[in-house]
């Protein structure tokens, strides 16, 4: 389960939702907005059209923005959707929108999309989705945001994560340009296919005239509206490959480049760039202009659509034959863009009680690989049911077990600057100085300033046995505000170039690592956790007395060892 499904399933909780008497709580920006579904509002299968729903859900984020911001907002992006279900006539649609986070001049907004019949009395989820919203200026100048004060443990969980979801959306762009440029260049040619359908044949062409009702009360145009036109001639794109319906399953992340207003033609383009076994990439892009004025480029979106079967099954679709030059250019950046979907998909989805827990590592992944490494640590930092089993010399031990998962947190103050103690133990080759379960550490690849893959080695907890030695990848993060902490996250990856060897037992850790919150310019509050399920590292155990004794000792040696080396920075 994914970060944002377990938030989408607390969001759920009646509790947590629902107004109305008594002292229960509700998000001060939350925006609930509930809509029967119409045959105006479907396709001729009788499905709700996808672009209508992008409407309703970009309407119900921008109201929660300007709730929380006191002015207007415009969407400033949007990241992955993936639709689970498709939603029928007279099934009833409810979007709950709140802000996450506010950041000097954007906000995140939380969207979850649920279904609901009536007749069955049946709820579900069809999406949950993250939007950044932009404050416009004001006659006063610029809006400073306030910030969003968390509340409640899902709130904390929300906020925490908005500022990792933040920085992967600043190096998103970049990082898919890099990818796509070096996944083409090995893949070659294209491959021919018999009876392969021309792309050309996919290609769409629209113009829409932006007029008022598209357009919000500043006479901007609807983020939404622009989204719902472009999954307009993506839709007819892909029923030109397959001759049938197809169903929307995911959108890419997007960023709208620049703003539309009332008045403006907005020319839509839209075409296959390449076609799987049972699914299809069309790429959009929506240009505006007015008069004689040249195309400004608004906005563009890779959307993938699957044809189903009449038992609700994907069913094989026609290959593309890529146009020469730029569709060729497009067919190869598809296939790259569908194994980063795929390892996404896949380091998402892994469940916790699975084995192996560590996945395979490599440039196209690393972004999700960092950002689900630091996720993890985030939602334990979060978790309110820790249990207090010992404390000795200021070092505290708390337990958590479940779902056959025991989780370690320890707690101690240091009178060392969060930044310094930061350094000292983000350079994991100088753990073994107080860790005496890390007998070797050597760097591996340096990925960026980041993520580090080291592999560590541990003695054997057993006379004659022998040892382990771990793959792990270590992601540091910095504050993005004072309330924010230092982060170290550890968790094991799996590299061909280091395959396991008969000297070692491979070890493997779901989730580790630190939290530094400054508390004063001297006085540092560290947590360490660790959730892994019994006896991957030598230290786990079931013993809770055992398990205090090795804790106090191994952080006692923590503390010295920063106090000593905080002045040492110089070499590091």
């Amino acid at each position: 389960m994914t970060p944002e499904d377990k938030l989408a399933d607390l969001t759920l909780d009646p509790q947590v939702t629902q107004g109305g008497c008594g002292d229960v709580y509700r998000n001060p920006t939350e925006v609930q907005m509930s809509q029967i579904v119409l045959p105006c509002h479907a396709n001729h299968c009788g499905e709700l059209n996808v672009g209508q729903l992008l409407k309703w859900m970009d309407s119900t984020a921008c109201l929660s923005a300007e709730r929380h911001s006191g002015c207007s907002c415009v969407t400033a992006s949007v990241d992955d959707i993936h639709f689970e279900h498709t939603i029928g006539v007279g099934n009833v649609v409810s979007i709950i929108a709140k802000v996450n986070r506010a950041f000097t001049s954007s906000m995140e907004v939380g969207i979850l999309v649920t279904c609901e019949d009536l007749y069955a009395d049946r709820q579900w989820k069809v999406c949950h989705a993250f939007a950044t919203f932009v404050s416009r200026r004001t006659e006063a100048g610029k809006v400073q945001l306030k910030q969003v004060i968390p509340r409640t443990q899902m709130e904390q969980m929300e906020y925490s994560l908005a500022a990792e979801r933040r920085r992967m959306r600043l190096i998103h762009a970049e990082i898919i340009t890099d990818l796509l440029n070096s996944s083409t260049a090995q893949l070659g040619e294209c491959q021919k296919y018999e009876h392969a359908v021309p792309a050309e044949r996919t290609r769409v062409e629209s113009v829409e005239l932006v007029l008022p009702p598209h357009a919000n009360h500043q006479v901007s145009t609807f983020g939404g509206q622009i989204m719902a036109w472009m999954e307009n001639v993506a839709t007819i794109a892909a029923s030109r490959l397959c001759n049938a319906h197809p169903t929307l399953r995911t959108i890419d992340m997007f960023h709208f480049r620049g703003p539309s207003n009332v008045g403006d033609q907005l020319v839509l383009k839209s075409i296959v760039n390449n076609a799987f076994k049972d699914s299809m990439e069309v790429g959009v892009c929506a240009e505006a202009y007015q008069g004689g004025e040249p195309l400004r480029h608004i906005n563009s979106a890779f959307m993938t659509f699957e044809v189903l079967d009449s038992d609700k099954k994907p069913r094989t679709l026609p290959r593309i034959r890529p146009e020469p030059v730029d569709g060729r250019r497009r067919y190869q950046e598809a296939i790259a863009r569908r194994k980063i979907r795929l390892d996404r998909k896949y380091i998402f989805s892994c469940k916790q009680t699975e084995v192996p827990l560590s996945v395979p590592w490599d440039p196209s992944n690393q972004m999700y690989l960092s950002y689900n490494n630091v996720s993890a640590l985030k939602l334990l930092d979060t978790r309110s049911n820790w249990v207090l089993t010992s404390e000795k010399n200021k070092v505290r031990l708390y337990i958590l077990e479940e779902n056959h998962m025991l989780c370690i947190k320890v707690e101690m103050h240091i009178s060392v600057p969060a930044e310094q103690a930061f350094l000292l133990l983000s350079d994991l080759r100088r753990r073994k100085e107080w860790d005496r379960h890390y007998e070797e550490c050597e760097v591996i690849n340096q990925a960026d300033e980041d993520d580090t893959l080291y592999r560590v080695v541990t003695p054997s907890v057993s006379k004659g046995g022998k040892g382990k030695d771990f793959i792990l990848l270590a992601s540091k993060r910095k504050p993005c505000d004072s309330r924010d902490p230092y982060l170290i996250a550890l968790r094991s990856v799996t590299l061909p170039t280091h395959p396991s060897t008969e000297d070692y037992t491979r070890g493997e850790v779901l989730c580790a690592g630190f939290t530094l919150l400054e508390e004063s310019s001297t006085v540092t509050k560290i947590t360490y956790y660790n959730q892994a399920t019994p006896g991957v590292l030598p230290y786990i155990s079931t013993d809770v007395a055992g398990l205090s004794s090795s804790f106090y000792i191994t952080f006692s040696a923590c503390s010295q060892f920063l106090e000593a080396n905080k002045d040492s920075l110089g070499v590091l």
